[in-house]
């Protein structure tokens, strides 16, 4: 991670150097400007396993578990053991026996690699939306869940880096990829005998899904530009300027339903047919939407979307209820 960090921090300052092309030459030091360090900051997130890049605050467990129920629970169980997506508490211990359990607590050999973690990539649907406490105290609460801490631990950058987890000593580089037993693929010396002739792709990751997980990626970069490239208006700030699809494409919604073809979830056609001749449908689907949970349409989890304001709410269910036309 923390060489992923510098290779960061160098793309950054090649782009400070960029410029909107114009046909024109201009003098070289009136390209660009020089970077701030809330710029480097914004992208320098990792976090050490000695704790080096934690910011500073603070979470308890008791805090922690309310945020948990609200954000994680749904996928992850109340009590962190579902197995419908990573389970995170149980099987310490287990990893050397022939019923291995991979856990948070299990697995992990620091603590901090799990707060970097939530803080870069959770809520699956809305990922780096926690603040710094609601990290801390949902870590808090994980850990205890594992009973690593205890019900009224509180933890901060001070404390987190000197939790000893279970595991802290079960890491070894000498093992092969899916085995202890085999051979270490990393110390393999290569050949260069017999090499392919002709590489092709046999899968990819569609360019929308991007899109739909994490939103218009101008919006995101837009502090990093030197011009104004029209980036996207907010949901949360032009709801009622913005169509279902784009805020539905804003809120990820579109990871797990396609308009007319089910993903992890059903199509939104599907769930307009369902909902045309129920009386109250724009009550009940704002409360599954809400609250999230499962068994509606098969045994997928719908994580609670508290995210989603009311007005851009009211817009998508509008438009499921009206077929959910194409645009």
């Amino acid at each position: 991670m923390y060489a992923m960090s510098r290779f960061n921090r160098r793309v950054i300052l090649l782009a400070g150097l960029l410029v909107p092309w114009t046909g024109q030459a201009a003098p070289w030091n009136t390209l660009g400007r020089a970077i701030t360090a809330d710029e480097i900051a914004d992208w320098n997130i990792d976090v050490r396993p000695d704790g080096v890049g934690l910011p500073k605050g603070r979470g308890s467990v008791a805090e922690g578990q309310i945020i948990y129920d609200a954000q994680c629970a749904a996928c992850h169980g109340t009590f962190g053991d579902s197995p419908q997506f990573v389970a995170l508490a149980g099987g310490i211990g287990s990893l050397k026996t022939s019923t291995p359990q991979r856990t948070v607590g299990s697995k992990l050999n620091y603590a901090t690699t799990l707060w970097d973690y939530i803080n870069r990539a959770m809520p699956f649907n809305n990922s780096k939306s926690l603040a710094p406490n609601e990290v801390y105290a949902v870590v808090a609460y994980v850990l205890n869940l594992n009973g690593i801490v205890s019900a009224d631990a509180v933890l901060d950058e001070i404390s987190l880096p000197q939790v000893k987890m279970p595991n802290r000593d079960g890491f070894t580089l000498a093992h092969g990829m899916r085995s202890v037993h085999g051979k270490p693929d990393v110390h393999n010396v290569a050949c260069m005998r017999n090499c392919a002739q002709e590489v092709k792709i046999s899968a990819e990751i569609p360019p929308d899904f991007t899109q739909q997980m994490y939103g218009d990626i101008r919006a995101q970069f837009r502090q990093f530009t030197l011009q104004d490239q029209g980036a996207a208006p907010s949901p949360s700030t032009a709801a009622g300027a913005a169509s279902a699809p784009e805020l539905l494409k804003a809120n990820g919604c579109g990871v797990c339903h396609g308009r007319d073809q089910g993903i992890v979830g059903p199509a939104f056609t599907d769930i307009s047919k369902r909902y045309a001749a129920v009386a109250d449908a724009s009550a009940k689907l704002t409360a599954k939407i809400r609250e999230g949970g499962s068994g509606v349409w098969g045994t997928a989890i719908m994580p609670p979307q508290s995210q989603i304001s009311d007005v851009a709410l009211a817009t998508i269910l509008n438009w499921i209820k009206s077929g959910a036309p194409s645009e």
